[in-house]
């Protein structure tokens, strides 16, 4: 027994399961010990039970949350990458955007998302816009921080060798900045979720959101933590792709490389 726990506690990709494990087993003996009632805290087991009873809504319910996640993060993307170009290529035009970016994050989105349901209404866009308000600042920093960390050596010498703004872009600047920009995209979609349930929260009548109101309303824990787990093993599954797509794009990356003689 103590062997097969050293052998996952050596392994990187059952370590997150491992601790998965001890925290339900240490929520389970909490709730027997203090006799904790199922309507304030509910005991692992009722969570398990009403993912299961309750799959088919869930799975329905997540879509519209799934739809409104993508959409947003693909126009935090869209948008977030080209102004921190434009930012990192001007010292003007930072100083005009940067503050209006910054001044943008210190207004609560739950506060202007009731705003988005009466210009749009209730359908899909007053999410996918409170998803890309949460998703377009981290992508915009992060991708302004790779591109100025570039060594300013490097560029010289492309330009000593009579390399153009263009290809100096293409061989030099981007792939330098492609795991600063992944870092802020990793961010980015996470956040995504967060804004598409935000969304959801002011006005729908779908998503994971609508389905956490019900249960709230109705005192039905289980039911709220069961879309809880929904929504986190969304977040965790959108992670995990664009960690995939960094690999497979950025091989040649140090971290990339760490992990592959880890492996080894």
């Amino acid at each position: 027994m103590l062997g097969t726990l050293k052998k996952l506690a050596s392994s990187e990709a059952a370590r997150p399961l491992l601790l998965v494990a001890v925290i339900l087993v240490g929520w389970d003996i909490g709730v027997r010990i203090f006799k904790i009632p199922p309507y304030l805290i509910p005991a692992p087991s009722l969570v398990v039970e009403q993912v299961v009873a309750q799959w088919p809504l869930l799975l329905r319910e997540s879509l519209p949350t799934l739809y409104a996640t993508l959409g947003g993060f693909l126009l935090s993307a869209l948008f977030g990458i080209p102004v921190a170009l434009l930012i990192a290529s001007s010292r003007t035009i930072e100083s005009y955007l940067y503050p209006i970016l910054v001044f943008s994050q210190s207004v609560p989105k739950i506060a202007v998302a009731p705003l988005f349901v009466v210009w749009f209404g209730f359908g899909i866009v007053p999410k996918i816009i409170a998803a890309f308000l949460l998703g377009f600042f981290p992508v915009v920093v992060a991708t302004v921080l790779a591109l100025k960390s570039i060594d300013a050596e490097m560029i010289d010498l492309a330009r000593s060798m009579r390399a153009g703004p263009v290809r100096t872009f293409l061989r030099i600047r981007l792939p330098h900045a492609l795991p600063g920009i992944f870092g802020g995209l990793k961010v980015s979609i996470t956040l995504a979720v967060v804004g598409a349930v935000v969304g959801e929260f002011v006005g729908s009548n779908s998503g994971i959101g609508y389905v956490l109101q019900i249960a709230n309303g109705n005192f039905d824990l289980p039911l709220m933590f069961a879309a809880l787990f929904v929504l986190s093993m969304m977040g965790v599954i959108l992670f995990t792709a664009l960690d995939l797509l960094e690999h497979l794009l950025i091989p040649w990356h140090a971290s990339r490389r760490t992990d592959a003689a880890g492996a080894a």
